[in-house]
């Protein structure tokens, strides 16, 4: 078992946790000046009214509530915030991998690179390949969907590998503050700049995929028939890639061609 603690994490928590209680005490000073004022006073109503407040915020747990017929008070549980609190940031990490083959880096960097499986199942979903919905009703049919679909997401992958210079994806991933793999990633400098100039070192437009693709998308393939010619078979002539388009492709291994002619017999 491995204990990793997160100082940003820490310090989220905290600051999300007493944005919360202010709230929550907000709330309750108005249930409190009601009380006091004669314009609430069962004991059922109070209690209704408090248990609004403690639901909506969510940090009941934090506070002493004391309720009666005409009376109402609170104050903080000090003792439970702070001991809360002395686990912010913290989390744990099991692995049934011997320390002689992962050291706790390694498990701390694998556990993170669940991320990568997750973006992969939420990208199947809704993105790009959009998995469903599935309409089929064998089961043979379906698995055969989800494989194709599976299948269409590893081509995407390599598609960014290969496209992350014309990409806002970072090209040098893994970096972390301070060397430290429980802090959150950076990103390169080169690719802060993309993202701040949203143009390359060459002066061409930094694209997402889906906009890249749409301007693969506009590269065409004409079917060309000369009716003088009936005896003749039909060829077909592609577009002229853009500097763009050809970049890209060039970066997959990938061309432009037409076909060539045919002389007629």
């Amino acid at each position: 078992m491995i204990v990793c603690r997160n100082p940003f994490l820490q310090e989220d928590r905290a600051r999300t946790r007493e944005e919360l209680l202010k709230a929550t005490e907000k709330d309750l000073d108005q249930i409190e000046r009601r009380v006091a004022a004669g314009r609430l006073l069962r004991k059922e109503k109070i209690g209704m009214a408090v248990g609004r407040v403690l639901n909506k915020y969510k940090v009941g747990k934090h506070f002493q509530i004391d309720i009666d017929e005409g009376r109402f008070s609170y104050c903080r549980k000090h003792a439970a915030i702070e001991r809360e609190a002395a686990l912010d940031g913290i989390y744990v990490i099991r692995t049934s991998v011997p320390a002689e083959k992962m050291t706790s880096e390694e498990a701390v960097l694998s556990y993170k690179s669940l991320s990568r499986a997750e973006r992969a199942f939420r990208t199947l979903k809704s993105v790009d390949p959009k998995i469903r919905p599935i309409h089929h009703w064998t089961e043979e049919r379906v698995r055969s969907h989800i494989l194709l679909c599976m299948l269409a997401y590893y081509v995407e992958w390599h598609l960014r590998e290969a496209w992350k210079p014309m990409l806002f994806d970072d090209e040098y991933p893994g970096a972390h503050e301070d060397d430290s793999v429980v802090r959150p990633a950076v990103r390169s400098e080169r690719t802060r700049k993309k993202a701040q100039s949203k143009t390359r070192g060459n002066g061409r437009v930094v694209h997402s995929f889906q906009t890249l693709l749409a301007e693969l998308a506009t590269i065409t393939r004409n079917t060309v028939r000369i009716p003088a010619m009936p005896e003749s078979e039909p060829f077909y002539v592609m577009t002229t890639p853009t500097p763009l388009q050809k970049e890209a492709l060039d970066r997959v291994g990938a061309s432009v061609k037409s076909s060539p002619r045919r002389k007629s017999p």
